[in-house]
């Protein structure tokens, strides 16, 4: 497939449901996971033009930084720690419409206001942590929860 991106601009759903075909064009019937984690964010980025965008690995007990779109981030997370790190812990994904509000909060960046984290689950274990914050308070939604999970279910971490 061409490397290019067909970005359109519409309601929320729109968007997503255009992006998908795309994103998986882009990481079927290619193996190497670090190639398909930094195509999906930046597909990702493109579409919605999100703050920061990216993944977290869990390596020795800890989230530790892949793939990503935006500024410098925060490299190791403990588990239970911030909302990626409270993500992984409780297997579930977590919308945060204000992250100051957020108790634990890890301030990566005091231009973030608001995050979804979704965790990424094979073999009931969480592997990974797809987290995208965004400039502007509740930006994030069942939309956006709905989507973002579909996408990770399809993406392959069998590098």
């Amino acid at each position: 497939m061409a490397e290019d991106l067909s970005i359109i601009k519409g309601d929320k759903t729109s968007e997503y449901q255009s992006i998908i075909p795309q994103i998986k064009a882009l990481t079927e019937g290619e193996p190497d996971l670090t190639a398909n984690l930094a195509n999906t964010v930046a597909a990702l980025k493109e579409q919605f033009g999100w703050f920061w965008v990216g993944f977290y690995l869990v390596k020795n007990d800890e989230l530790v930084l892949g793939p990503f779109q935006g500024p410098v981030a925060c490299t190791r997370i403990r588990k239970g720690r911030g909302v990626c790190g409270s993500s992984w812990a409780e297997a579930k994904t977590l919308i945060v419409p204000d992250v100051e509000a957020f108790p634990g909060h890890i301030a990566c960046s005091s231009l973030s206001k608001s995050e979804i984290v979704v965790p990424v689950i094979r073999n009931n274990e969480v592997i990974a942590v797809l987290d995208a914050d965004s400039e502007y308070l509740n930006h994030f939604d069942e939309t956006d929860r709905q989507y973002l999970e579909e996408i990770v279910a399809a993406l392959n971490f069998e590098d």
